[in-house]
């Protein structure tokens, strides 16, 4: 069991394998929070609220008891209004134009298992007996709006998902104007605060700073999770690190707007919350109609942030990514955009793949320029239909010519995107998103179809389907190359207009359900100018994402190693391209760029027929080399070990999940005169197993390598990297 229920003093415990949530509904209906960290056990924890009068200022909302202040009490539903002054979970506009609601208990309900969320991806179970689903009905008696807070406990996975569903049982219309997923009230500031932020080809920098009194928080306003902040927030214990300390993860499961924030307040207690960022944002609940919020998981760790990583990995890998890919290893690719960009014909795509094959690789990649007349970035995107000029013979014939090298195809869309210099936007001007009588600003010289709309969904659904069923596409990159502007649709009427980016969100959900289940044999790969969207709601739909543009094998440390924070790393595509790299012009060797690019979803962005027969030797090694260790880089356990944050050098491991194997990366940017010996720890060992190390002679005591270290570094020079593989002794 992972929820407990104490119906005599209306306490409810939710427990995971390592932590504890608990909150108690109070005799004045208040949803009041106790507790969330390390697992308790089962009993009476009643005690843990402490209520007591703290200032003769604060509003009382319950006359017969002083020491109850909602601007104090921890509470599972804040709002404002009623004398909570921080911020609140819930805001709408009643029918009398008030802003002003309180929620009281009614009725809880238990679930067996977790049901999904409307129109919504969420963590998911093959089996009831993986989770419990607790949710509590809570009604704001004056203007009968209820909410039901969804609390699921997934137990073995020691993660717990919270969503709300806010209901009108009124007689009337009202307007939401801010509708999080959840908040969490901490008895103290003594945190720091941790987020990803970036911005394009530097995307998922890990932050870290002490919280401070009042606001501090992460958002995105570009109606996408967005390059610069990722829907992603954590609190630590001071002085946390991989290994030790306490960490509170937060993960919202949504792909567009939203908004983390934690706020300090005069008492130094700290209110955490997450969800559909308020900013330009309001939603009309017609009476009878419900609206759902998207879920945030979170993940309490005792164990550092390698602890709250390895959890979140395994859930998101196991129980958010979905379909026959979902456990399966990823093939070898290369990818034609940084070889030709837009300049290519069928002959020159046949000879890329025809040196893939040769070098052992799986799967030939056709980038953007296929489609319209689409010779640079300013047409045809929204015109999925072949352009015979380059490809005269059609899609399926080139199709057919990679696969008789034995090779898989793969191909390049950006569905949600439409060229003004395009047939589609000639013909329905109106379909992109549009404020009448405003300009409608490009980026990328494109604009956004209107995913709120059935009719362009529909068309969209149309167009990609008749393409991949002409041909035997197994892959499809899919991606989104800019942010929203002059949001609004054509179709909704002006109280409805602040609705357009979330509706959007919404439309796009199903049309990549609708795709994705249509071709359930393609391996889908989201990219949104690289890393501009790799958030879980969209893993849910496509087990693997771009991680960024950026394909410098020294960028892609921090990169990578940020991202990693969160997401698995069956997730993370990552390839070699040319040097000096495209973006930043920095000259890096082969086996650098080929063991960074092996830390992921193994591929090459480049022009193959250009290599000498050195490299093409040196690639077919490193080619030969992933397709031994992918299973466990994809779906081993990801330790760190060295930050690319904090350093020089980088390092970080993959060990198998029974523990038989494991492989260790090493990176060193810049050599040093005369530099000290180098030792690197390793960690996820048995300590009482002996392994051997590849290419060394001995046996090495799993406990001396993780508490002694093996040498790294030995050899100079700038861009060093080294792997060690290790295999367990019986």
């Amino acid at each position: 069991m992972g929820i407990y229920i104490d119906s005599q003093q209306q306490l409810f415990h939710l427990q995971t394998k390592g932590s504890s949530y608990v909150f108690q509904i109070l005799p004045s209906g208040y949803a009041a929070h106790l507790y969330y960290g390390k697992r308790l056990r089962a009993g009476d924890l009643s005690w843990l609220l402490v209520s007591q009068e703290r200032c003769s200022f604060s509003p009382n909302p319950v006359p017969e008891d002083r020491s109850i202040s909602l601007d104090t009490l921890p509470q599972e539903l804040p709002v404002y209004g009623t004398s909570d002054y921080r911020h609140p979970l819930l805001q709408a506009r009643l029918a009398d134009g008030t802003t002003i609601t309180e929620f009281k208990y009614v009725s809880h309900r238990m679930e067996q298992g977790k049901p999904g969320l409307e129109g919504l991806p969420a963590v998911y179970v093959e089996r009831e007996s993986e989770a419990e689903t607790l949710v509590l009905n809570m009604q704001d008696l004056a203007s009968g709006l209820h909410v039901e807070l969804i609390y699921a406990v997934l137990e073995d996975y020691d993660a717990i998902t919270r969503s709300m569903r806010i209901v009108n049982d009124s007689g009337a219309s009202i307007e939401l104007l801010r509708a999080l997923s959840a908040s969490v009230d901490f008895p103290h500031m003594d945190y720091e605060w941790l987020q990803l932020s970036g911005a394009w080809t530097r995307e998922r920098d890990v932050i870290r700073r002490p919280l401070a009194y009042g606001m501090q928080a992460v958002e995105s306003r570009r109606g996408s999770s967005s390059h610069q902040q990722n829907p992603f927030a954590a609190l630590l214990s001071p002085g946390t690190d991989e290994d030790h300390g306490e960490v509170y993860g937060f993960s919202l499961v949504y792909s567009g707007s939203f908004i983390a924030q934690a706020e300090v307040d005069q008492f130094r207690t700290t209110r955490l919350s997450i969800g559909i960022n308020p900013f330009d944002f309001t939603w009309l609940l017609e009476p009878g109609e419900s609206f759902q919020t998207p879920e945030t998981v979170m993940v309490y760790s005792a164990g550092g942030l390698g602890g709250m990583s390895r959890t979140y990995h395994k859930l998101y890998r196991e129980r958010l990514a979905r379909g026959e890919f979902r456990d399966q290893e990823r093939p070898v690719l290369v990818n034609n955009w940084e070889a030709t960009y837009f300049n290519f014909n069928a002959e020159k795509i046949e000879n890329i793949a025809k040196a893939g094959q040769e070098l052992g690789i799986e799967l030939f990649v056709l980038d953007d320029g296929w489609f319209g007349r689409r010779d640079r970035d300013n047409t045809s995107l929204g015109d999925w239909i072949v352009d015979l000029n380059k490809l005269p013979d059609g899609l399926d014939d080139l199709v057919e010519r990679v696969k008789h090298l034995g090779m898989q195809f793969g191909l390049w869309f950006e569905p949600e995107m439409v060229s003004p210099d395009s047939d589609l936007y000639r013909m329905h001007p109106d379909w992109c998103l549009h404020v009448p009588g405003r300009r409608r600003t490009e980026g990328r010289q494109q604009l956004i179809l209107d995913f709120s709309r059935q009719d362009v969904r529909d068309e969209i659904v149309r167009m990609i389907g008749n393409v991949l069923s002409s041909a035997p596409i197994t892959y499809v990159k899919w991606d989104m190359n800019r942010n929203m502007t002059e949001i609004g649709s054509a179709l909704l009427p002006p109280q409805r207009q602040r609705e357009t980016a979330h509706r959007y969100i919404l439309g796009l959900y199903e049309v990549m359900e609708r795709i994705t289940t249509a071709f359930p044999h393609i391996l889908f790969e989201s990219c949104s100018g690289g890393g501009g969207r790799f958030d879980p709601g969209m893993l849910f739909y496509m087990p693997q994402t771009w991680t960024s543009d950026n394909t410098d094998a020294v960028a892609r440390l921090r990169i990578q190693y940020g991202t990693s924070l969160v997401y698995p790393v069956s997730s993370i595509g990552s390839h070699v391209s040319a040097v000096p790299n495209h973006q930043v012009k920095r000259t890096t060797p082969l086996d650098m760029r080929g063991l960074v690019a092996m830390s992921g979803n193994f591929g090459y962005e480049l022009d193959l027929t250009r290599f000498s027969d050195e490299e093409k030797e040196a690639v077919k090694e490193q080619v030969a080399l992933y397709k031994e260790i992918r299973g466990l880089v994809q779906f081993g356990q990801h330790y760190r070990l060295l930050s690319p944050f904090e350093g020089n050098e980088t390092a970080w491991m993959f060990v198998a999940e029974d523990g038989s194997e494991a492989a260790v990366f090493y990176f060193r940017v810049l050599s040093e005169s005369n530099a000290p010996l180098s030792r690197l720890k390793l960690k996820g060992l048995d300590p009482d197993a002996d392994y051997s190390i590849l290419g060394n002679e001995g046996v090495f005591g799993g406990d001396a390598l993780m508490y002694a270290g093996i040498s790294v570094g030995e050899d100079r020079g700038d861009f060093h990297s080294e792997l060690f593989r290790l295999k367990r002794m019986q």
